[in-house]
């Protein structure tokens, strides 16, 4: 017991063996803890589809940090700074004050970085919930809640750090900006217009997520809606980033909501094709494409002798595909086209081409 009570750096043996001790353990059941805790709160949320290595991924290294800083934040009650360094207190400006506020800013980021991850973690299960219901708008409702959360907790923990960590009023802080406030308030406009914005597309719903929509010169698949922008993947699979606000400023087509797409083009035949063929083939391609399954019958279009041409007398075909998929509409485009091509030649027609005449 004498060697236990020997004094060194005016710390005890035994102190520095519990200050040692708690430290060391700390580092040894980190994993085994953050391990555990993910699992019980994967049962807590569980849900078929989520597997149990996805809640464990996310929550594993903020809990760990969390384990070792706790560690350390019980083992310094069992030792004191020497009185031989003559470092200033705690309690005023020097080195003691500046180690111990970073490390509470540490604890208090390593709480809010555990918090987002099991935000994170939240969102994955019910989004595989929404996924389950026929409605859309679910689906994209969880990751925008999802981005509102973490934007809320990212505030949160910056506040309670100038309140815990630096002492500060922080309802007096806000209350009290006055001219900065209002420099703040101008800096964040387009953040908080994009804000507004968002919630108009949702309580409008002029489009939802998987929808395929024209805006501007921008056509594509609508992949997500966040708090500040919203994500669309072009054709040529390209992701474009607009924000909230330009969206609601604009007019916006939601090509997803069509009843039906239109093909319209021109059949060109060499100038010496006889009116009477020219009827039968007219007729046997509105017959092809009113007989079609795929065709939108309520208004399935017509097939005219458009106009008589310098190199050609030109059949305007038009018809609307039963479909808003462009994968589709292209399929009925090109079933029709081989059967029209069949039709011409059954009537012994030829199609156009440029020709030239030469005058001596």
């Amino acid at each position: 017991m004498n060697f236990l009570s020997q004094s060194i750096l005016e710390n005890t043996i035994i102190d520095l063996l519990w200050f040692t001790g708690i430290c060391v353990f700390g580092v040894l059941i980190k994993r085994y803890f953050s391990i555990v805790l993910s699992k019980v709160l994967y049962r807590v949320l569980r849900h078929d589809k989520v597997p149990i290595y996805t809640c464990i991924e996310l929550l594993r290294k903020p809990l760990e940090v969390f384990v070792i800083l706790t560690a350390i934040w019980l083992a310094s009650y069992h030792i004191k700074v020497p009185k031989a360094w003559h470092l200033t207190p705690v309690e005023h400006f020097g080195i003691l004050m500046v180690i111990w506020k970073t490390f509470q800013i540490m604890l208090i980021m390593s709480f809010s970085w555990i918090l987002i991850r099991i935000t994170k973690f939240l969102a994955i299960v019910f989004q595989e919930k929404a996924a389950l219901t026929e409605s859309k708008l679910d689906d994209q409702f969880v990751p925008f809640t999802k981005d509102l959360v973490i934007v809320a907790l990212v505030l949160m923990t910056f506040f309670s750090m100038l309140g815990i960590v630096f002492k500060i009023d922080v309802i007096a802080l806000i209350t009290g900006l006055g001219i900065g406030g209002l420099a703040i308030a101008l800096a964040a406009r387009e953040t908080l217009e994009n804000l507004f914005a968002s919630f108009t597309i949702f309580l409008d719903l002029p489009f939802l997520v998987g929808d395929t929509i024209l805006l501007d010169k921008v056509t594509g698949d609508v992949e997500k809606i966040g708090f500040r922008s919203t994500r669309i993947r072009t054709g040529d699979g390209s992701l474009v980033t607009v924000p909230n606000r330009l969206i609601t400023a604009q007019a916006l087509e939601n090509l997803s909501q069509r009843n039906y797409r239109r093909a319209r083009y021109i059949l060109r035949l060499r100038l010496d094709t006889p009116a009477d063929t020219i009827k039968a083939i007219i007729n046997d391609i509105q017959a092809l494409v009113e007989s079609h399954e795929k065709i939108y019958h309520t208004d399935p279009g017509k097939t005219r002798f458009d106009t008589i041409g310098d190199n050609s007398l030109d059949i305007l075909v038009s018809y609307h595909v039963a479909t808003n998929s462009i994968v589709v509409l292209n399929e009925v485009k090109e079933e029709i086209n081989y059967q029209i091509l069949s039709i011409v030649q059954k009537h012994q027609a030829q199609l156009a081409y440029p020709t030239f005449r030469i005058i001596n």
